[in-house]
């Protein structure tokens, strides 16, 4: 097995993480204010990575590279969770499972920019029809037209890519667990403030399932995700590695399905499988890492 099929598969897992995290945020939502949600789960978060770093005995990151963790928070623990989670208390997790199909052209545009990996004409084209079929897509279900909603969703997905851009290239030389561990714990101060002050006793009546749900996305979805996925940015590199996020829209599908009863249609399905098959395609394309 090559790096870049090994670094797929890696990032695949991650991307099956990351594809609940629309429907598990749709119920946390019903129970929790929607920035308690998003401050509240990175605390959490950060809370287990600082238990991980004094565990493991990790060195302190460098000066150099507290840029390039300031970008990873900005990005993965504070952009896409608030975004996104607002987003949630109006937008069904179906359609914003589909706006965010755009993330992995736009990881690959700024992979390129910041990192200067080059792919050939022909994954730029495989590239553009998969976030061509995403769009079409969101543009069949929403009746030809965007939203509020889907304004919070793709800047909330901008913020993503930058984060999993930079968390990316920087687990090529450090362990992609150290990565989100640091990033979050230098996180931790703002996230535990604004938490505990957007956190109502109520809260603790919250049911199980909400709670849960919680959980869910304090250690999956802002931690242990970004394991795999950050390891497998690493061996196969952005542009490529980017493009099984093709796949998350759809895995959201059947996720939102099964725990919050969305009809699946022949439309996702044929959507599916058109977008998958750009993924295949994109991975016998030409790219270069510098």
């Amino acid at each position: 097995m090559n790096k870049e099929t090994k670094g797929m598969l890696i990032g695949f897992i991650g991307i099956l993480i990351f594809s609940l995290t629309l429907p598990v945020t749709k119920i946390a939502v019903l129970s929790f204010d929607p920035y308690f949600i998003a401050f509240g789960r990175a605390t959490l978060a950060a809370l287990v990575a600082l238990a991980y770093l004094i565990y493991k005995k990790e060195p302190m990151p460098s000066r150099a590279d507290f840029t390039k963790f300031v970008v990873i928070a900005l990005g993965v623990i504070f952009g896409f969770p608030i975004f996104t989670t607002v987003a949630m208390t109006e937008g069904s997790s179906s359609h914003g499972a589909v706006i965010l199909g755009m993330m992995p052209l736009a990881s690959t545009v700024i992979g390129v920019i910041r990192f200067k990996e080059r792919p050939s004409a022909g994954f730029w084209l495989v590239s553009l029809l998969g976030a061509a079929l995403v769009v079409i897509y969101a543009l069949l279900k929403s009746s030809g037209s965007f939203t509020y909603v889907d304004v919070l969703l793709v800047l909330g997905g901008i913020c993503a890519c930058m984060g999993y851009v930079e968390g990316g290239e920087l687990s090529r030389k450090m362990n992609p667990r150290s990565v989100i561990s640091w990033a979050l714990v230098i996180s931790l101060p703002i996230n535990l403030v604004v938490g505990y002050v957007t956190f109502d006793s109520q809260y603790f009546n919250a049911s199980p399932i909400a709670w849960t749900s919680f959980i869910y996305l304090s250690l999956f979805s802002m931690y242990i995700g970004f394991f795999f996925w950050y390891e497998g940015l690493a061996i196969g590199g952005i542009a490529r590695v980017s493009q099984v996020q093709l796949t998350q829209p759809f895995c959201t599908l059947i996720a939102a399905s099964i725990l919050l009863g969305d009809s699946l249609t022949i439309m996702n399905l044929v959507f599916a499988f058109l977008v998958i098959t750009t993924v295949i395609l994109g991975k016998k394309m030409l790219v270069k890492r510098v």
